[in-house]
């Protein structure tokens, strides 16, 4: 049974590694923010094995003007647990555990061009052009209002 839960950022770094930063250092699995008090990791458990994991920035972006803005950021299911639900059932844990405190709320991501049709599929909307983050690809800036 699938079970999601707040894990510590560095509990990611075993799903972010190899889906996000493969062939990469360890330490690139680290980003900026990950220790903020504002920041929460949710990680999800199958049979108490960590499978995904995303996190949760309190972070404006000046592209968007509401006053509630979080980043969703290292987004990863590991290879052989893909397109089977897990990282929707995550987004949507995430997206409910923003609208329980701060309703009104944007999340906004930067999602790779690989990545563009599952956030789509969730009701995410592209903003601007694509754009490419040296030595990982390129992306869209995407997000999603979560209103009362």
């Amino acid at each position: 049974m699938l079970q999601i839960k707040k894990i510590q950022s560095t509990d990611t770094y075993s799903v972010r590694h190899p889906v996000l930063r493969k062939g990469k250092a360890i330490e690139t699995c680290k980003f900026d923010h990950d220790e903020a008090v504002s920041t929460v990791h949710f990680g999800a458990f199958l049979d108490e094995k960590l499978i995904g994991v995303v996190s949760l920035f309190e972070k404006s972006n000046s592209a968007f003007e509401d006053k509630k803005q979080f980043q969703l950021r290292g987004m990863a299911i590991l290879e052989e647990y893909q397109k089977k639900g897990i990282g929707e059932k995550l987004i949507i844990f995430l997206e409910n555990h923003v609208n329980a405190s701060d309703r009104n709320a944007v999340i906004w991501l930067n999602a790779r061009e690989s990545a563009f049709k599952f956030y789509e599929k969730l009701n995410y909307s592209v903003t601007g052009n694509i754009f490419d983050i040296q030595d990982i690809g390129k992306h869209y800036l995407m997000f999603k209002r979560l209103e009362s």
